[in-house]
């Protein structure tokens, strides 16, 4: 969905579509708006559809392809727009994940449980053929 259609939605719709609210959204792309480039070719999407294909490549986990398809844009074009929005996002350092873990909840957040168990595979038994 681009941001022509993505601007019919309400707030609810946008944040289910999207994950985030419109004013984190407003506030990505004013960020993403001080790193344009003025030389070189224009880009073929708006800053706000590099921001919504972003979003629905983190949301969706769709492959590249299925997002650039949506989008209009080639596979090594929308790779490089997710890339260029993530790091004009950190950069900005007003996205970040949060990094206090929640304490005093039972959880021992320095305990690392790998589950490594075989399972034996089923295969059909091998027949011997003569020729």
């Amino acid at each position: 969905m681009k941001y022509i259609d993505s601007k019919k939605l309400s707030e609810t719709q946008f944040k289910r579509y999207t994950g985030i609210s419109c004013s984190t959204f407003y506030l990505m792309v004013e960020q993403l708006k001080k790193h344009v480039s003025t030389q070189g070719r224009p880009p073929r999407l708006s800053v706000e559809d590099q921001v919504l294909l972003c979003l629905s490549n983190w949301r969706e986990y769709r492959t590249l392809f299925h997002v650039a398809t949506s989008y209009g844009v080639s596979e090594p074009t929308a790779s490089r727009v997710v890339r260029h929005v993530e790091d004009c996002l950190i950069k900005s350092n007003l996205f970040n994940l949060q990094k206090n873990l929640p304490e005093n909840e039972g959880i021992d957040w320095n305990v690392v449980i790998v589950d490594a168990t075989e399972i034996p595979i089923q295969r059909p038994k091998k027949t011997e053929e003569k020729l």
